[in-house]
């Protein structure tokens, strides 16, 4: 079984900085991704970034240039870092492992809370 467990969420100002960390534990084969993805009040849940296994990267054009996804293979763990923070990135941040092997299999957290106001 797959547990993620995510932290680093708070209150940041605007402009601010936080560092996500999402710790994978249990069955993960070598073969995965690894994202985050957001929901922010009333609207769909949608992607943020995501990292393979072979650390290829692929960002959401709203957090381009502001955010850097990387993850530590030895500790199963993935980081976001998320600078020049603005209002509108409040939301809660699900962390999100796709695992490929025999098939596709995919796994959340629980989620954290990010709140960007002044």
């Amino acid at each position: 079984q797959v547990q993620l467990v995510e932290s680093g969420g708070g209150l940041v100002q605007p402009g601010g900085s936080l560092r996500l960390s999402c710790a994978a534990s249990g069955s993960i084969f070598s073969t995965n991704v690894m994202g985050w993805y957001r929901q922010a009040p009333g609207k769909q849940r949608e992607l943020v970034a995501t990292i393979t296994s072979g650390t290829t990267t692929n960002y959401a054009d709203a957090v381009k240039g502001r955010s850097t996804i990387s993850r530590d293979n030895a500790k199963n763990t993935a980081y976001l870092q998320m600078n020049s923070l603005k209002p509108e990135d409040t939301a809660v941040y699900y962390c999100n492992l796709v695992v490929y092997y025999r098939g596709k299999t995919e796994y959340w957290g629980q989620g954290t809370q990010v709140t960007v106001s002044s």
